[in-house]
C-alpha cells in the first residue's frame, strides 16, 4: 500500500477533501463529495484504497452521471489542448505521451479520429496515456473506433478509473 506524499486524507475536512480531490475524476467533485462522505478512517490514507472507493463511486453511478464525467474529458490533441485549455493534469499527460509533438498529420488524423469517434459513440474517446506515446495511441483510437458502443462505454470508465489512480499517486 502506498501512502499519501503530501496530505492525509482522514485529516482533512470535507471542504479541503473535496478541494483537494476535486479533479481526480476530470471536472467531476461529486466523485470526492461521495467519497468523504462515505465517512474518514485512516484506511483513506493509502491510495489504493481512497482510489478503490472513488473507482467504486464511479462504477456504481448511474448511466447520466457516469456520461456527464465522460464528456468532462478532452478530446485527445483536440482544440482545448492546442488552445492550452485544458487542466493542468490533462497538459501534463497529455504532455507527457508527446502529443504536443505531433506532426501536423498526427494532428488532423487525432481530429478525425476524435470527430469519427463522437459521431459514434457520443462521447469523447478517453485513454489513460501514461506511459504512452502518440503512435500507441492513435493505434488504440484506430482499433477501440471498431468496438460496440457498450463495450467504449465501460472503457472509458475503465481507464478513467486508471487516469484517477495516476493522478493520486502524484498528491
Amino acid at each position: 500500500m502506498s501512502a499519501f506524499k503530501t496530505l492525509k486524507p482522514s485529516t482533512l475536512s470535507r471542504d479541503a477533501f473535496v478541494e483537494a480531490f476535486a479533479d481526480i475524476y476530470e471536472h467531476s467533485p461529486w466523485v470526492a463529495e461521495k467519497a468523504f462522505d462515505l465517512g474518514q478512517d485512516p484506511s483513506i490514507d493509502e491510495i489504493e484504497t481512497l482510489h478503490q472507493r472513488m473507482s467504486d463511486i464511479l462504477l456504481s453511478a448511474d448511466h447520466a452521471s457516469q456520461l456527464a464525467l465522460i464528456n468532462a474529458h478532452p478530446d485527445l490533441a483536440g482544440k482545448a489542448a492546442i488552445q492550452g485549455q485544458l487542466t493542468e493534469s490533462s497538459t501534463n499527460e497529455q504532455a507527457g505521451a508527446g502529443i504536443h509533438q505531433c506532426t501536423a498529420e498526427e494532428f488532423q488524423r487525432f481530429t478525425e479520429l476524435n470527430e469519427a469517434y463522437k459521431a459514434k459513440f457520443a462521447f469523447p474517446f478517453i485513454m489513460a496515456v501514461k506511459g504512452s506515446d502518440r503512435h500507441q495511441i492513435l493505434a488504440a483510437f484506430e482499433t477501440r473506433i471498431h468496438n460496440p458502443v457498450e463495450t467504449e462505454f465501460k472503457c472509458a470508465l475503465a481507464e478513467i478509473n486508471k487516469i484517477a489512480l495516476f493522478r493520486l499517486l502524484q498528491l
